[in-house]
């Protein structure tokens, strides 16, 4: 295995489990590094601190261990079986009325550069480091053995996340299905893994998703970024008198309309309109008195925050101005970078620009199968707000 030594004083963030050596900690690799390598990560002394995949990059190593380890089938499948039984003693997994589940959640499970989706008899894999990519196979074989009698396929989808390589193509890596209609909380969902984003659904709102539609009853609900209609469906299942649905994308409003039908057949509560969000809120009228605010990430890099920022200011000062007096509005980010302080900032000024009273019901984050690590802060990405607004 590849040696790289550290610069002096470098080591103190590994010394307390941060999983990541940045490039300007590096001092000098013993040999040339390609994308992928498995390296093992030495102090300016030669001391051994850890070892993980080595890619070109701000993030030069993701670390899978600070124990001096073979990565090989036997540490996958104990990786694989560790994330398992998280899952299932906080009754995610095995859960008749939820086969909807996030397994693997990267640095969350000491896997970084790795996404594990389960839905029903299809667990969908996804790459964000190259040495989790050229690792797939293995990683595929193990996880199969782990799961047992759960999964019948493996599907792999890292198209988008390393767009980039040469042999990136996704596909089955085991078994093959067309069955795409999962469960979560007794309500079915078409999966997209194919052409969707992500894993092709976003697991990761399961619980506020619920919190929603106890809110519901009685609403008319304007979802905002509906993408596949989870919040809507939710929200029907609540008791809305109107769902509304809105998104930018012709095939999320297809999804959307199918999932619907999936669960309310020829209910006329729903309609779904593709439409640019922001001018669909200055266009609305104040009809609304339960709104959805789910955008996708406004910021992806640090570079961007200011502008996001201004963003979510923007959206929410809108949704302020049409919501009904006594509303109540769920609002999100998903951007990493957003901390939870940059968010309530843009959500409060939001609030004051628009000269409505506001209350704080609930302030939400991702759910358990989403797992933080204590010594990676940066893995708390999902924010949310309940704000009950006079």
């Amino acid at each position: 295995m590849k040696k790289i030594y550290l610069k002096r004083g470098k080591e103190e963030s590994l010394l307390r489990f941060h999983p990541w050596v940045f490039s300007g900690a590096i001092q000098q690799a013993d040999e040339e590094l390609k994308d992928g390598d498995l390296v093992r990560v030495l102090t300016n002394y030669g001391d051994f601190i850890a070892v993980g995949h080595f890619q070109k990059g701000s993030i030069a190593v993701r670390v899978l261990s600070f124990r001096d380890v073979a990565i090989d089938a036997e540490f996958w499948a104990s990786r694989l079986a560790s994330a398992l039984k998280v899952r299932q003693s906080i009754g995610i997994a095995d859960n008749p009325q939820n086969n909807t589940y996030r397994l693997v959640h990267g640095e969350g499970d000491n896997l970084p550069g790795l996404i594990i989706d389960v839905y029903d008899r299809t667990a969908v894999m996804q790459a964000h480091s190259i040495g989790m990519h050229l690792c797939r196979k293995e990683i595929a074989e193990q996880l199969v053995k782990v799961m047992g009698q759960r999964i019948d396929n493996v599907y792999y989808k890292s198209e988008t996340t390393l767009p980039f390589m040469d042999d990136m193509e996704n596909g089955f890596i085991y078994g093959g299905s067309d069955d795409n209609v999962a469960i979560e909380n007794g309500l079915k969902f078409y999966v997209d893994w194919l052409r969707g984003q992500k894993t092709g659904f976003f697991v990761d709102q399961r619980d506020n998703r619920s919190l929603l539609e106890k809110y519901s009853a009685g609403k008319s609900v304007l979802n905002m970024f509906c993408y596949t209609g989870g919040f809507s469906v939710y929200a029907m299942r609540g008791g809305a008198k109107l769902v509304h649905s809105v998104d930018s994308s012709a095939k999320a409003i297809e999804l959307t309309n199918r999932n619907v039908a999936l669960n309310f057949e020829g209910d006329k509560r729903h309609e779904a309109f593709c439409e640019d969000a922001f001018k669909y809120l200055e266009q609305a009228g104040n009809n609304y008195d339960l709104i959805i605010l789910d955008p996708p990430a406004f910021a992806k890099h640090r570079g961007a925050l200011h502008n996001a920022l201004k963003g979510y200011t923007r959206l929410n000062n809108k949704a302020f101005q049409k919501i009904q007096p006594g509303g109540i509005l769920f609002t999100f980010s998903c951007s990493q970078v957003v901390t939870k302080d940059h968010f309530r900032n843009a959500v409060f000024t939001a609030a004051a620009q628009a000269g409505r009273k506001v209350r704080i019901l609930h302030q939400l984050h991702q759910p358990a199968d989403h797992p933080i690590n204590i010594y990676h802060p940066e893995g708390e990405y999902l924010k949310g707000l309940v704000l009950f607004v006079e």
